[in-house]
């Protein structure tokens, strides 16, 4: 559906769209396709008129858990490919703030990097007791231009946003839940966001709809303040001497 790649499922439901970051082997871990999949996602789910709700989830143990590092090691190397991650990042954050369609995060495990703003950006967000929230891009040498520090401000105290963004460290289900980042630790994250997906299909779809609009004005408007900055300060850093040390360490690794 939608024309997705095989890292995407998207399943109809009537109204519902249940959307599944589909890489279970790898743990969901982002590649070109995951990325470019995702950018093109957001605008074909809004111009889906039957559309109504959608559910977020990762298949197997993991939401999404980071960067394939195949995929950042490449990044570092080809600039064409930087280029085109770069705006698919773009393209990712404002069409999930732009989303005419109300988004449940099912966080079924790890949610790393682009995992955290995807939970981030979505509406409501259920999380697995055993799951968390971790953004590495300091880590491995880069800006977090597409990642939860983006818009963990307007969610938390921006103390504790900096804490977490500068130094990686995991963020476990029940502090998140604390912090503000996620709704609800629950035991089954999706059998709970399908459940409030159907409780919102219940309530008039303008009144939805418009009042996830005028809400995320608020959160265009801080993006748009900072995204452009974001990109530009992480394509740069994709080409320094640190990052691609950290990248040789960890595809060394394996």
């Amino acid at each position: 559906m939608y024309d997705m790649p095989d890292e995407i499922q998207v399943e109809a439901d009537g109204p519902l769209r249940i959307i599944t970051l589909n890489r279970p082997d790898a743990l969901n871990a982002v590649n070109d396709d995951l990325h470019a999949g995702l950018a093109r996602l957001w605008p074909r789910l809004s111009r889906d008129r039957d559309a109504q709700v959608a559910v977020l989830t990762g298949a197997g143990k993991a939401f999404s858990a980071g960067g394939d590092f195949a995929y950042l090691a490449e990044l570092g190397s080809d600039a064409d490919l930087r280029a085109k991650t770069i705006s698919d990042g773009r393209d990712i954050v404002l069409g999930m703030t732009r989303c005419r369609v109300p988004v449940i995060a099912a966080v079924n495990g790890p949610a790393v990097g682009l995992g955290c703003s995807l939970v981030a950006l979505s509406d409501v967000a259920y999380i697995a007791e055993t799951a968390y929230l971790k953004d590495p891009h300091v880590q491995v040498g880069l800006v977090a231009a597409d990642g939860g520090p983006l818009t963990w401000p307007l969610h938390t105290s921006l103390l504790l946003a900096k804490e977490y963004a500068l130094t990686g460290a995991k963020i476990p289900a029940e502090r998140a839940r604390e912090m503000g980042l996620v709704n609800h630790v629950v035991a089954d994250p999706l059998n709970e966001a399908l459940a409030c997906a159907k409780r919102i299909l219940e309530l008039p779809r303008q009144a939805v709809e418009s009042t996830k609009r005028l809400m995320n004005v608020h959160l265009e408007r801080a993006v748009l303040a900072t995204l452009d900055y974001a990109l530009a300060a992480e394509e740069a850093s994709f080409q320094t001497e640190e990052f691609h040390a950290v990248i040789a360490g960890l595809t060394k690794r394996g």
